[in-house]
């Protein structure tokens, strides 16, 4: 949408017409169900772009729950918090756990949103001047209880929220060229002048000069400077009234960014104010020069298109052109810039990827660096947009100590995005500067090793410099002929150290956006599983194990009873039930106490199909039907319960349908039997009050703690009692062995007529061909 309108109260670039022209574009995600938050595998991740010159963002955070496919009004509300951070998802610690040790945590920030409506709730949340390129919001619920429940047992409340994001970018910003003068007429109902200059690599300072200010009252103007986004009312900022002349100098630049310098005017001043803005750029690489305005044509390889383009020219071959309101003209090149605003030459690095977030960064001629006492060495890794957020950036140094010479040498090295720390103070050991921070290490004879971890690190360039230094009673200072030794290794890996053992890194994906985040267990807690604050320890682990398993003993009394009983087929189906419940539980333990005889999916599989199928048998059983009616049952059953366990293992109804449907027939066939025989089945009070009663009672209760109590933290207990009270109410309720009717059994055999088939001896060896077999095989009885 292309809009005209009327200019903000600041971060405008404005003409003598005043009106700026303004493109707004829309993103919305689909709405997704949030979860409670466990680890950071959780959360819900949405992933927005926002486009360069940006002047605002805002973000509509709309939340709604819903029940069973409608409205969830009856649903209780929760808090909702959202993180925002620019360039890489947001490291989040919201149950405040231990980080492990070496783990630089980037810096986000965040909001709650809290339900004023019954259903939806809208929230709003603006960004004045937002950074340009990848956004990432991430959003979760508070904590649960742990509570385990029995899906489709009844309709849960699920909390969605979807994220919507409106931008207003300003279209054909003034460009300001090195080394060029802009002249400026600002008209009184204008505040403001926004311009942008590009700095290229190997830049180490900026400076921006308002020259010629003229107005009613002096010169009531602001100088401010920001990098790749308009400035805000805390960015770099000089009152050019108070300051002659108005300059204001940038160290250490980002490189290949857009430098913003918004020029505004004071409140309340008055009339027309004319000035000129120049923009001067120190190339590092010559010290003694600054950059020229007539840069050669290979220097525009470290430019965008849009900076090369932006006057329809070649860099190198002519001037920018000049506007009807401004005219540009080149500046003389001063050669008095200090001498220690110097880069040294940096280092690639070859990138070798190995899988999805595994990747190394190998060092030419390397990975063993030599760090001179006069010079620092500079090398740079470069993480693909988007690509490398996902993963751990992983830095180690170790000192080669027989390098040092019997000298106290400490190596410095200093990580910082976007450009390298190159201080001119040589005693200097600190990465951070007004407008730049960086991360420090540090290894010596003493501690030969140093570690760096940054998990979702910012993509671009990340610049590394290493410096060797002397200790002394005063200090640090440069060594002399001392050459420190270091081994240099960088790569990129999913988590910290793949999560540890009690831990698994998963990699996790959001449309197309691919993460990776650890999910502990056994108690265990923290970004990468190194938390043992609430940790199980082995003998509870041990315990918890010995506790899912043994109780499975519990089914030796019922398969008894079903041998004693001439139940087989059904002691066969328990004996399968607790084979493979024992097993299945001694795999599925979260801590260390774990072992599998085959493949976990094959374990649940058929610990589930043993249950549903001793529910089966023992019902059908208990119904005393025909044996081929009986058998015939059993194998519809095993083949429906095998079907219904493939669609879905957790549902309610796969336990609840067969018990229903057995039970019905079971009703069916008492009923059918106490009606032919005028009496109640069973006959006798005895089995009532002994055994079905019981049994049924034990049953219940069992169902009902599997369904109403079982929680995370007692799980080891309650399902452990599950298997007890199951196996011993099949121990009741399994029926008494049948007695023989005398219908059913043969004939008493007559004495006098009748015949007997002989099979001949040599026929039944397969000596004689049957076809020509004797009539002398049949004889009389």
């Amino acid at each position: 949408l292309l809009l005209l309108l009327p200019p903000p109260p600041a971060g405008e670039c404005c003409g003598d017409e005043g009106y700026g022209l303004f493109v707004t574009d829309y993103f919305t995600r689909t709405p997704r169900k949030l979860s409670p938050f466990r680890s950071f595998a959780s959360i819900e991740l949405f992933h927005f772009h926002i486009p360069e010159d940006t002047v605002i963002a805002v973000w509509n955070l709309i939340t709604f729950k819903e029940q069973g496919g409608t409205f969830g009004d009856q649903c209780p509300d929760r808090s909702i918090t959202v993180y925002f951070r620019s360039g890489a998802p947001s490291v989040i610690n919201p149950l405040h756990t231990h980080f492990p040790s070496d783990t630089a945590v980037p810096g986000s920030f965040a909001l709650t949103l809290t339900w004023t409506l019954p259903n939806r709730t809208t929230g709003v949340f603006n960004i004045t001047s937002p950074l340009p390129g990848d956004w990432f919001l991430a959003a979760h619920l508070p904590k649960d209880e742990g509570k385990i429940s029995v899906k489709g047992l009844y309709e849960e409340c699920q909390y969605l929220f979807q994220p919507q994001l409106i931008v207003q970018r300003l279209v054909n910003i003034a460009v300001l060229y090195p080394g060029y003068v802009t002249e400026q007429s600002m008209a009184p109902h204008n505040r403001s002048c926004l311009y942008k200059v590009f700095v290229p690599s190997y830049t180490s300072r900026v400076l921006v000069e308002v020259l010629r200010c003229r107005g009613a009252e002096g010169c009531p103007l602001w100088l401010r400077v920001r990098a790749k986004a308009p400035p805000l009312h805390n960015s770099t900022a000089l009152d050019c009234g108070e300051h002659t002349p108005c300059q204001l100098s940038l160290d250490l630049p980002f490189w290949q960014h857009w430098y913003y310098v918004l020029v505004e005017r004071h409140p309340g001043a008055l009339g027309v104010v004319s000035f000129q803005v120049t923009v001067q750029l120190t190339d590092c690489s010559r010290p003694s020069l600054a950059r020229p305005p007539f840069l050669p044509s290979s220097a525009s390889m470290n430019m965008p298109h849009s900076f090369g383009s932006a006057g329809g020219m070649v860099l190198g071959d002519s001037p920018p052109p000049t506007s009807p309101n401004s005219t540009k003209r080149p500046l003389p090149v001063s050669s008095t810039m200090p001498a220690t605003e110097r880069c040294w030459p940096i280092r690639p690095t070859l990138r070798n990827e190995l899988d999805t977030f595994s990747v190394h960064f190998y060092i030419f001629f390397g990975p063993n660096v030599s760090v001179p006492p006069d010079r620092p060495a500079v090398f740079v890794i470069n993480l693909l947009p988007v690509l490398d957020s996902g993963g751990v950036l992983n830095l180690e140094l170790r000192l080669n100590v027989s390098s040092l010479c019997g000298e106290n040498v400490t190596v410095f090295g200093c990580l910082n995005h976007e450009v390298p720390l190159t201080s001119g103070d040589n005693t200097s050991v600190t990465c951070e500067t007004e407008s730049l921070a960086g991360f420090l290490l540090s290894v010596n004879s003493t501690a030969s090793l140093s570690r760096l971890r940054i998990p979702y690190p910012q993509t671009g360039s990340w610049y590394l410099s290493l410096r060797s230094l002397c200790a002394t009673e005063h200090g640090f200072e440069p060594c002399t002929n001392v050459t420190a030794e270091v081994y240099l290794r960088a790569y990129l890996s999913p988590c910290i150290n793949d999560c540890g053992i009690y831990g698994q890194c998963k990699l996790l994906r959001t449309n197309n956006y691919l993460y990776a985040a650890c999910e502990c267990k056994a108690g265990w807690n923290g970004w990468g599983c190194t938390d043992n604050a609430e940790a199980f320890s082995y003998g509870f682990q041990l315990l918890s194990t010995l506790l899912l398993c043994l109780s499975n003993v519990m089914f030796v009394p019922p398969v008894a009873i079903a041998v004693r009983s001439h139940y087989l087929l059904e002691a066969a189906v328990y004996i399968f039930t607790m084979f493979f419940s024992t097993f299945y539980h001694a795999c599925d333990q979260p801590g260390i106490v774990v072992f599998c005889i085959m493949d976990y999916d094959v374990l649940q599989f058929c610990d589930f199909l043993g249950s549903l199928m001793s529910v089966w048998v023992t019902v059908i059983a208990m119904a005393r039907l025909q044996p081929v009616v009986k058998q015939v049952l059993y194998l519809l059953g095993a083949m429906l319960l095998s079907m219904a366990l493939q669609m879905d293992r957790h549902g309610l109804w796969n336990l609840l349908g067969p018990s229903l449907f057995a039970l019905g027939i079971m009703a069916i066939a008492w009923t059918a039997r106490s009606i032919r025989r005028r009496h109640c089945y069973p006959p006798t009070w005895k089995r009532w009050a002994f055994y079905l009663c019981p049994g049924a009672l034990i049953a219940m209760a069992a169902v009902l703690l599997y369904a109403f109590v079982e929680t995370e933290e007692n799980y080891f207990y309650i399902h452990s009692i599950w298997h007890l009270l199951i196996a011993g109410s099949v121990g009741f309720l399994l029926p008494p062995r049948a007695k023989p009717s005398g219908r059913l059994g043969p004939l008493p055999r007559r004495k006098g007529c009748g015949y007997q088939l002989c099979v001949n001896e040599q026929e039944e060896l397969g000596l004689v061909d049957p076809a020509v077999a004797s009539i002398n095989s049949i004889c009389t009885s």
